[in-house]
Parts: structure tokens; sequence; C-alpha cells
């Protein structure tokens, strides 16, 4: 009885050590671990889909993902119009899962519709936010040419700092 009580308690204590062996759950957020960027589907303001295979060419894309109610947003948006004519090699894609008619109402407050480089649309299934683990808003994902990942500002991005950063490249 002793030995079979012994090879039961064996067999739990190496079991309980096999799964602490496994490695460890990667919590690192999708755009690190796949640094295309990734499928999705818009309802743009003219109410057409729009989906990640159809971003126009560019030297850069830049995924803005906004609330329209959001002070900080609102200055990015801001400070990306007053900049346009630095900006005019990235394709601005903004996105938001907020009410439709707030998101129009954003893009014509900030004119977004002069600017062909600008796209802005909703995310109804939600898809952009998971993927990124979106925190703050306004949270900015910036692509090269071949659509692969550069860098994320997980609370918006600075201007100077974009513009410095494209211009490198």
């Amino acid at each position: 009885m002793k030995r079979k009580c012994f090879f039961a308690f064996l067999i739990l204590v190496l079991s309980s050590l096999a799964i602490q062996a496994q490695s460890p759950i990667d919590n690192r957020p999708d755009y690190v671990k796949n640094p295309s960027i990734p499928a999705f589907k818009l309802i743009l303001t003219d109410s057409s889909l729009f989906t990640n295979k159809l971003i126009p060419k560019a030297a850069f894309t830049c995924i803005v993902y906004f609330s329209p109610d959001c002070g900080h947003c609102q200055y990015e948006a801001d400070q990306m119009i007053r900049n346009m004519d630095s900006l005019k090699q990235v394709q601005f894609i903004w996105i938001s899962y907020r009410e439709f008619n707030d998101i129009r109402a954003f893009g014509r407050k900030y004119q977004f519709d002069l600017y062909p480089n600008i796209i802005i649309g909703r995310d109804p299934e939600y898809t952009v936010p998971a993927f990124y683990q979106v925190k703050f808003t306004p949270f900015v994902a910036l692509y090269d040419q071949n659509k692969q990942f550069l860098k994320a500002w997980e609370s918006g991005v600075e201007m100077p700092e974009l513009l410095q950063f494209i211009h490198k490249k």
C-alpha cells in the first residue's frame, strides 16, 4: 500500500513539474509578435468598406486608434493637420470603435476629407484595439513602405518626434 501511495505521489509531483516547465505565456501585444499591419475591416465615413489590403502605397503608414471625444486625440489631429505639408509621404488611417456619427463629426472638424493621405473609419469588430492591446488613446503605430512595424506610441506621438523619425528613415 505504501508503495502505491509513493508512486501516486511521485506521479503527482512529476506531472506538476512538467506543467511548470512548459513555456511561459507570451503576453506581448500582437503587433510585437507579428510585425505586419493587422487584418481589419473599417466602415469609412462615406459608408464604404475599407480593409488593410486597400491601404495605398506610401513611404509610411500610420495607424491612429482614437476616440472622438478624447482631448489628446483632438490635439493629435490638430497637430497632424498643422504639419501636413511635412507628412505627405505618410498614409494615415484613423480608426475608432465609437459611434459612427461621432467619428464622422471628428473627421469633419479636422477636415480630413481635404487630405488624400488620411482615411478615417469605424472598426465595428474591435479588431484594431485588440491587436494593439490599446490602453490609452491616441495609440499610434508606424509602419514602413513594406507595411512592416517600425514604432508604436501608446499615448500618442508629438509631431516633432514623428517628423524626426520619418525623416531619418
